[in-house]
């Protein structure tokens, strides 16, 4: 839009716990970006949306995808690069590589710095907010050496052999348990040492996210209706329906590397290879990476930032990503892609309304910005859920599939739309 820009980053003169590298948009966590289907998912809607507002994230994530069975995984190291070379070689964009440690009082300014904002910064968006932002915890999965799989025990295959091609339908690597093996594997888990929190900390955990051992507690059958279901896999080797399966998703487009899917853990590095072995498969497994835990921080969006995502308090900054209250690389990047839009459009004279709220980014804004209750205020994923009800007319009531059919055809209209505007 010709707005020049200077972009702040403390990395990797400052660290994290998390990140690894120097490079913009590096993916900590999982690396993918979840459901690609824009006509039934609210993920995948988003998706959408944001390549029709040619967004720098998803076009970077479509370039770099790795096969997932309907999944948008990208091969993570090459991703975050072409983000940073795009960016670099941008000629309205200069890059500063320090830390910022205060809220700026003149300028116009977006803060996006995520889950993991340094604590010189943290402190002054709590200063300037006047409360305690929020903290939660949020957990790593482990990532696993391909080659130490046993694949004489374990298989290739999609849940339900999902994808348009064979490399999507064997995208995922299953390792499965009889019940003997499953419920060792609770115990085992549940007795692991696990992290312990600093004094004043709690462990308020995004559902979407819990670490592996928490999802135990709360049922020793609760990992068999969640990361570890048996439903739509085959067992090739055996004919014999398992009585719960591990998966394994591929990290990288060498495919050397894969991650164990729904897997976050706060199990100390030592109990993690031990029970982790455990799984069959995986006995005699190299980890490239263990599971880890860091606290994530967010703003109570619905009492600090306006429509438009401005600050209440200081309407010269403005607020995206995870730091908002979304939760997810895609929700957070989509608030950025709108934060940016928003920002730039002020600065050249005009005034950008919001996406409508029958669209997915119209929809989590909506929500951060208003339609939550900042009492209860968690991060939330983008789902239908967040949506205006649909009308007879668009399959209001129909069954789920043809329903969430109605919010994605209304949606992409309205979105459309929006941008024509």
């Amino acid at each position: 839009m010709g707005v020049p820009v200077v972009l702040h980053e403390m990395r990797p003169h400052v660290g994290t716990f998390a990140h690894r590298t120097g490079s913009f948009a590096e993916m900590v966590c999982s690396n993918s970006f979840r459901s690609d289907d824009d006509e039934r998912n609210a993920v995948g809607l988003l998706h959408w949306e944001m390549r029709a507002a040619n967004g720098l994230i998803l076009d970077a994530a479509t370039r770099h995808r790795l096969p997932a069975g309907g999944a948008l995984a990208v091969d993570r190291d090459p991703f975050a690069e072409y983000v940073t070379e795009r960016l670099r070689a941008h000629p309205l964009v200069e890059v500063s590589l320090a830390e910022v440690t205060e809220l700026p009082t003149t300028g116009d300014w977006i803060i996006a710095t995520g889950p993991l904002t340094s604590g010189a910064l943290a402190d002054s968006i709590r200063a300037v907010t006047g409360a305690e932002h929020l903290a939660f915890f949020d957990a790593i999965a482990p990532i696993v050496h391909a080659d130490t799989i046993d694949m004489s025990i374990a298989w290739r295959q999609s849940r339900y052999d999902k994808g348009d091609t064979e490399e999507e339908r064997t995208a995922y690597i299953n390792c499965p348990m009889d019940k003997a093996q499953y419920e060792a594997f609770i115990d085992a888990m549940l007795a692991a040492d696990k992290t312990t929190f600093h004094e004043g900390e709690t462990a308020g955990y995004f559902d979407g996210c819990l670490p592996v051992e928490v999802m135990a507690e709360r049922g020793r059958e609760t990992l068999r209706f969640g990361p570890m279901k048996p439903v739509g896999l085959t067992n090739p080797h055996t004919g014999i329906k398992a009585h719960a399966v591990v998966q394994l998703r591929r990290d990288n487009a060498l495919g050397t590397l894969y991650n164990i899917v729904g897997f976050q853990t706060k199990m100390k590095h030592g109990a993690q290879t031990s029970v982790f072995r455990m799984i069959p498969g995986l006995q005699d497994a190299s980890f490239a990476r263990l599971g880890g835990i860091h606290r994530n921080t967010f703003i109570n969006s619905p009492t600090l930032l306006d429509h438009r995502m401005r600050l209440r308090p200081r309407p010269n900054i403005r607020f995206a990503g995870q730091i908002t209250g979304v939760e997810g690389y895609v929700e957070s990047a989509a608030m950025g892609l709108l934060a940016g839009r928003m920002a730039a459009a002020e600065i050249v004279g005009t005034d950008l309304p919001p996406p409508p709220r029958e669209t997915a980014m119209g929809a989590l804004l909506a929500h951060i910005t208003g339609d939550a209750d900042a009492k209860t205020f968690q991060p939330m994923n983008v789902n239908f859920g967040l949506f205006p009800p649909l009308d007879d007319a668009r399959g209001g009531r129909k069954g789920r599939k043809d329903r969430y059919k109605g919010y994605t055809d209304r949606a992409k209209e309205a979105f459309t739309a929006w941008l024509a505007a």
